[in-house]
């Protein structure tokens, strides 16, 4: 059994869970996932790693309540066990000397690209964020991206903060910072990491996405999270989550996604959980 250290809700339906599991925490690193249950009955739950911390044993997510199983994610408390947490999984991400590196980051992403920019700013590079929210008050941990970043780039759909609108407008917006990346690195909801790939690739950018978002076991055994990339057969959990994302069938990607929709939602009505949105 594992202990909760922490849980708690750091903006709207969006939470931040860390939990006790040394030796998960000696071996973390970035872009790394692990895969957790919330009670003995509970499905397995893949969540990207935001942080760590050696000394505390500890290891953080961030994840946002969607349905049945992370509605009961969001219902612990410190002091809490949960049965099963299983990591570090997946490829870590490539760091290197690269130059200039664009880390870009939506809802469950503003956590998991955290360890990415420290380990690229480490590493030698310039380091630029640019993080994106329907709103203002949809926004956390900008100050520890701020403490690794050169800067901090914020777009709100309405307004409320930094640029309007959607990275739709991130060749314009690159162009009014002054922002040259040699490398852009995406994770966040699917739409975003197709959209910024879409812009980057006639700029000639290599741009990194993750695609984590469709994952059940973890061994490539039960084929939920299969996708395309550069028209071979891969699977995120195993061959990823990491991709080229100049590479990615989206098209396919969105597809296989959407058919998982009604699953995700079902169990939660029928749970009761939903009144806790």
């Amino acid at each position: 059994m594992f202990p909760v250290v922490e849980r708690r809700m750091i903006v709207p339906n969006v939470h931040v869970l860390s939990i006790e599991a040394p030796e998960v925490a000696e071996s973390a690193r970035p872009g790394n996932f692990i895969i957790l249950r919330p009670d003995e009955q509970g499905e397995r739950i893949p969540l990207t790693i935001a942080d760590w911390d050696t000394s505390a044993g500890t290891v953080t997510s961030v994840f946002v309540q969607v349905g049945a199983s992370t509605a009961k994610l969001a219902r612990l408390k410190p002091g809490d066990r949960i049965p099963s947490y299983a990591g570090p999984l997946g490829h870590e991400t490539e760091i290197d000397r690269f130059g200039t590196v664009l880390v870009i980051g939506g809802c469950y992403g503003l956590g998991s690209i955290h360890p990415i920019a420290r380990a690229l700013k480490a590493a030698g590079n310039r380091v630029f964020a640019l993080i994106e929210a329907r709103s203002s008050y949809l926004l956390y941990w900008e100050d520890r991206l701020r403490a690794t970043c050169e800067r901090v780039v914020v777009i709100t759909r309405d307004g409320s903060r930094g640029y309007k609108g959607h990275v739709t407008r991130l060749a314009e917006i690159l162009a009014l910072e002054g922002i040259k990346p040699d490398r852009v690195i995406v994770h966040g909801c699917t739409y975003q990491m197709m959209e910024i790939s879409g812009q980057t690739q006639p700029l000639g950018i290599k741009t990194i996405v993750s695609m984590n978002p469709i994952m059940i076991d973890g061994t490539g055994m039960c084929g939920v999270c299969r996708l395309t990339v550069a028209g071979e057969t891969k699977f995120a959990c195993v061959d990823g989550p990491e991709f080229d994302g100049h590479e990615v069938d989206w098209e396919e990607f969105l597809a296989r996604r959407e058919s998982y929709s009604s699953e995700e939602v079902e169990p939660l009505h029928r749970s009761g959980c939903a009144s806790h949105f």
